[in-house]
């Protein structure tokens, strides 16, 4: 009679049990469904806006969907037909520019970083991150006075060359210690191995430990060019020359304008966000491949 109530009391609890699991894995997609809806909102919106024939107007109607979808404002953009589209394409060259000399200079120098911090046994190898994650302390804001006179003082006013130093040095301490921790999966066994055989500190970092963190390059390739590219502020402080004007600060002019092409701007902001989109779909099969990064320590003898 025991075994038996027993038996009823355990297939009972496997019933509470898979019916909490179920009733926690339906919360979890119903929050999953509710912040994806909220966050592609925004984008539905750019593209409602730019498909209205009617310069955006449709934003204003309650409509969800333009009555008579057109191009019209992408050939507009690509023809560079507006007042505030004029020199589309040179600001758009002048962004991609800042934002791939940004992500180059920040994988360079947070990859050279970690390597010293992580492979070449510093006896404070550790204080060179801590350090460098001490500067995010400062909000970016802060520093813009003093930013604008150092780059004033090098030469680099109105120069594309001044905003990439900028979000180099803001980039970078990321870099360093994202590059640091994944490098430490590495076993150091295979760096004294290639010593043995004769390989310096060049080819081990060349031949070994970047071929070796290549995922950790590629995570910070795209956050270094994301940070570049949604930068307004320091873009606005630093470059005042029209020939050096990127599309984000375009895309501000239009904003003060209240008579702007709505369906114009929203189409320059679709085609804007297709570069880090391209080189993310371009490099996340090496963010599949860190997590296998995980077992190397595993199997270290």
């Amino acid at each position: 009679m025991s075994l038996a109530a027993a038996s009823a009391g355990l297939a009972l609890a496997r019933r509470r049990q898979r019916r909490r699991r179920v009733l926690i894995e339906a919360g979890s997609v119903m929050l999953g469904l509710i912040l994806l809806i909220w966050s592609l909102i925004p984008v539905y919106n750019m593209f409602l806006i730019a498909l209205d024939p009617e310069e955006g107007e449709i934003e204003f109607t309650g409509n969800i969907w333009p009555p008579e979808p057109s191009l019209d404002a992408f050939g507009v953009v690509l023809t560079q037909a507006d007042r505030y589209l004029e020199h589309f394409w040179q600001q758009f060259g002048n962004s991609l520019f800042i934002g791939l000399m940004t992500m180059l200079l920040t994988v360079l120098i947070g990859s050279l970083a970690g390597f010293a911090a992580s492979r070449m046994r510093l006896g404070h190898g550790s204080w060179i991150t801590n350090t460098a994650l001490v500067t995010y302390v400062v909000p970016a804001a802060f520093l813009t006075i003093p930013f604008y006179r150092v780059i004033h003082s090098y030469g680099l006013s109105n120069d594309p060359w001044g905003v990439i130093a900028a979000q180099v040095t803001f980039a970078t301490p990321f870099a360093i210690l994202t590059l640091r921790h994944y490098a430490s999966l590495i076993p150091l066994e295979l760096d004294d191995a290639a010593r043995v055989d004769g390989a310096s500190s060049a080819q081990v970092f060349l031949r070994i430990y970047l071929p070796l963190i290549t995922p950790a390059l590629a995570v910070v390739a795209i956050y270094a060019l994301v940070l570049a590219w949604n930068d307004y502020f320091y873009q606005f402080v630093l470059l005042t020359k029209p020939s050096q004007m990127t599309v984000a600060m375009m895309q501000g002019h239009m904003f003060e304008d209240p008579d702007a092409a709505w369906n114009a701007m929203m189409a320059a902001a679709i085609i804007y966000s297709l570069p880090p989109i391209v080189i993310f779909f371009a490099l996340r099969r090496y963010f599949t491949a860190g997590l296998t990064m995980g077992g190397l320590k595993g199997t270290t003898p």
